[in-house]
């Protein structure tokens, strides 16, 4: 039995891409100014990612503006944010990358996660195909009488 608390928690949970530390993402939100409504992007780096998946989620995003780091915590669910978009993906080996704070330079780059794409060669024949790895497939020479 669900609550009504949880039953409009679900509701205004929005559907969102993969979203992990490391990837570069443009967040777009919308600025309320007087009656007039505007959207306003921030892209950078997500550093840290906390509470989860659900309605209270929250990602930590630092980009550095003139040679001063700038830092925004959005909730992910929030009706304010428009849409998330990744712009790269980021390999990293830590779940908060506070560590990009005080890096300077190439240390605070991060490297690109590559997806490896495996491609099979086509075979040529089809007795190609079923012949066991590593041996040629058998040719029969016997002359049927």
């Amino acid at each position: 039995m669900t609550t009504l608390l949880e039953k409009f928690n679900k509701e205004q949970e929005k559907k969102l891409p993969d979203l992990r530390p490391g990837d570069t993402i443009k967040v777009h939100q919308k600025i309320k100014e007087g009656d007039k409504e505007r959207i306003q992007i921030f892209e950078g780096i997500i550093i840290g990612k906390k509470h989860g998946s659900g309605i209270s989620a929250t990602i930590t995003v630092r980009k550095v503006v003139d040679g001063v780091g700038v830092e925004r915590v959005f909730p992910i669910h929030s009706p304010s944010l428009d849409k998330i978009e990744v712009v790269r993906h980021g390999k990293v080996r830590r779940s908060k990358l506070y560590y990009l704070r005080t890096a300077k330079g190439k240390k605070a780059r991060l490297k690109k996660k590559d997806f490896a794409a495996a491609i099979a060669p086509e075979p040529a024949s089809e007795e190609a195909s079923l012949a066991p790895e590593g041996r040629e497939p058998e040719v029969s020479t016997e002359v049927a009488e």
